[in-house]
């Protein structure tokens, strides 16, 4: 795999500008924003709560609503189908409204917990419950305002409970004080969360990851926001370079002003043995002889089947750690590329809180399932670089979160 490839914007950044723009009262311009399976479900929930979104080409328009969300009189249904992010932002938002709302999605999303985030938000004045199975999807919102208050958050299932409580708490009543208990996963997409909410003037005081403060009508302004490629779908052009031993200049990632954590791929390749030249707006990475690492991944979660993919090519073992909470994502990805990966003839031992891979085994191609996972059909794709006759089942997964992958995928090969 050779050559030089653009790469969308954020999905991360995407749904965290979008509902900033929502809320903020006038226009906001979002600039190179992802279109995607699960930023449209981000993009109707809140035209549903009143937003007007126009999309310009690459970019987004948004007609905010200061806040004044559209009241649910008659009760509205929200399906978010497998959008996480989307389930649990907007149960947050949602709760600033008024009227009935019931969030709801795929079968997969059914099983995907928000009762702490739940348990959390009427800790601060909302009502949420639970029609069907406690903790998780359907959900019911009897919206009536956040109050604010101080509240407790455990970090260890996902970092998005706590992001979502910061993302509305510009818009309660009162002060919010969130103070997060045991170890907070994903850390750099609470700072992503900050980031977007600073750039659209609300404050938030922290100390470290433990304590945030938000102050009540510190409302978000309209204005110009530029989303930055997504880096966690860079990383699967990287890992392209990897495995082929080619070289692929990913043109738009700016390795020095990135937020994502998933930028930290980078060192891993570099310690696997690939080469890495970082400037600013493009990386490049040429494939060398790879080498078994053993990483913590809790800062990149969604780069683990990437990592696991690079690992096959590799001498030695891999071991990845500290990604339990992955099991929760669109499939049980330690699941599906423990099954997947086995299909090919590799050996991965499913741990705990990750996995350990095998590498520099003889590998056959067979038809294998992404699970309806976007990011594991991705990886798949890596691995077909290398082992002909492999088959991905549903290739149209991808939708999620990288619509124009296959193309991009397919012009550097």
């Amino acid at each position: 795999m050779n050559g030089s490839v653009p790469i969308p914007g954020s999905k991360s950044l995407s749904h965290r500008a979008m509902i900033a723009a929502a809320l903020a009262d006038g226009e906001s311009l979002l600039k190179g924003v992802l279109f995607c399976g699960d930023t449209d479900y981000t993009r109707k929930a809140l035209e549903m709560l009143g937003a007007v979104m126009a999309p310009r080409g690459e970019d987004l328009l948004v007609q905010g609503t200061g806040g004044r969300l559209k009241r649910a009189a008659s009760g509205i249904n929200v399906f978010m189908g497998n959008a996480g992010t989307t389930l649990r932002f907007l149960l947050s938002v949602v709760s600033l409204s008024r009227g009935e709302f019931v969030l709801d999605g795929s079968p997969r999303m059914r099983q995907r917990p928000v009762g702490i985030l739940a348990h959390a938000l009427n800790a601060l004045g909302a009502r949420v419950r639970f029609p069907g199975k406690t903790g998780f999807p359907p959900v019911l919102v009897e919206a009536r305002g956040l109050s604010g208050g101080s509240v407790e958050i455990p970090g260890e299932e996902s970092s998005q409970h706590l992001s979502s409580l910061l993302l509305a708490a510009p818009y309660a009543r009162e002060d919010t004080e969130v103070r997060v208990t045991g170890q907070l996963l994903s850390r750099p997409y609470v700072d992503m969360t900050v980031k977007v909410m600073e750039a659209f003037g609300a404050g938030v005081s922290r100390q470290g990851y433990e304590l945030f403060r938000v102050k009540s009508g510190e409302h978000y302004q309209p204005r110009t926001f530029t989303i930055e490629a997504d880096v966690s779908a860079a990383g699967y052009f990287w890992a392209g370079a990897a495995v082929s031993g080619g070289s692929v200049t990913t043109v738009n990632v700016d390795p020095f002003a990135t937020s994502q954590g998933d930028i930290g791929f980078l060192d891993i390749l570099e310690e696997m043995g690939c080469r890495v030249k970082r400037e600013p707006g493009k990386v490049t990475v040429q494939g060398g002889t790879l080498n078994g690492v053993e990483v913590d991944m809790g800062t990149m979660p969604d780069t683990v089947p990437t990592l696991a993919a690079v690992a096959l090519f590799a001498t030695g073992k891999t071991v990845i750690r500290n990604v339990a909470h992955i099991r929760l994502k669109e499939s049980d990805r330690i699941g599906a590329v423990a099954a997947e990966w086995k299909r090919l003839g590799a050996r991965v031992e499913e741990l705990p809180d990750g996995l350990v891979v095998e590498g520099g085994l003889p590998l056959k191609g067979a038809s294998v399932d992404p699970h309806h996972d976007h990011r594991i059909a991705m990886s798949l794709a890596v691995i077909g670089l290398r082992v002909p006759g492999l088959v991905i089942t549903d290739k149209t997964c991808v939708n999620k979160s990288f619509p124009t992958f296959w193309d991009l995928w397919d012009a550097l090969r």
